[in-house]
């Protein structure tokens, strides 16, 4: 009888993601805040500008995702500002927050 020669898992196929990205969108938008809320299965991000010397703020972009994405997010947001203060110095942010509307 011939030997069984254990299998191993076949990898998984790489998908090539292709994006398009519409003319309005890949001009951005500038903000200035950002406020971050959460409940048991999805995290809120709301992008904000706040015009100085106004107490009156504009979200401008709201992004909902389920936590496991957002901490994806988060270690890709690490990596990115490491990457960053590596080739431009260190981002400093001692000192109070900025109040846009002072």
């Amino acid at each position: 009888m011939a030997e069984e020669k254990p299998t191993t898992p076949a990898a998984p196929q790489q998908l090539q993601l292709q994006l398009h990205v519409d003319d309005t969108t890949a001009s951005g938008v500038y903000v200035n805040m950002a406020l971050v809320n959460h409940n048991e299965t999805e995290f809120v991000l709301d992008f904000i500008y706040v015009q100085p010397q106004v107490a009156k703020g504009t979200v401008r972009s709201r992004v909902i995702t389920s936590p496991k994405h957002f901490k994806r997010l988060i270690a890709a947001m690490q990596d990115n500002i490491s990457r960053y203060e590596a080739q431009f110095g260190k981002v400093d942010v001692s000192g109070p927050a900025p109040q846009p509307w002072h």
